[in-house]
């Protein structure tokens, strides 16, 4: 599994813990051994600029997902094919006040932010009620298993 990180916010940021979790996330999604994921932490200027170019909507955000190979979650019996899973853009400057906001620290909402921008990457969305429900479940529970897995370590 390749997953490539990219510091460029100025903020200091738990590099390996998120190096971890993004691997423990495509491992129990059975996503191939042989894919690659870019990660990228950005200032709010950079995230605002690609937020602008992208979606067509002004500002900061939190965190935005690119797709590059448009990979889909595994079975236990059939791994996804190698490739391009795509890049997840995190701005941990947006992340410190939506912690505030939520009551808990920045490094957790960069974790959830990550696994979000993978699901997102993956397929997932929270347009309809029934997909949040889906997305926002499965992230919970990821960001669960990876959070006992990490105690144990």
């Amino acid at each position: 599994m390749s997953v490539e990180i990219n510091n460029e916010s100025g903020i200091v940021a738990d590099e390996p813990g998120l190096q971890r979790l993004a691997a423990f996330v495509l491992e129990s999604l059975h996503v191939h051994p042989q894919t690659e994921l870019g990660i990228s932490l950005v200032d709010e200027s950079a995230i605002e600029q690609l937020h602008l170019q992208w979606m067509d909507e002004p500002g900061p955000t939190d965190v935005l997902s690119f797709p590059m190979d448009e990979l889909r979650p595994g079975r236990v019996d059939q791994q996804t094919p190698a490739g391009l899973l795509g890049d997840v853009v995190i701005c941990p400057q947006v992340a410190e006040l939506q912690a505030e906001a939520a009551g808990h620290d920045a490094a957790t909402e960069i974790r959830v932010l990550l696994v979000h921008g993978m699901l997102h990457l993956l397929g997932f969305d929270h347009a309809a009620p029934d997909e949040e429900a889906e997305m926002f479940g499965l992230q919970r529970d990821l960001l669960l298993a990876f959070s006992a897995r990490e105690r144990g370590r």
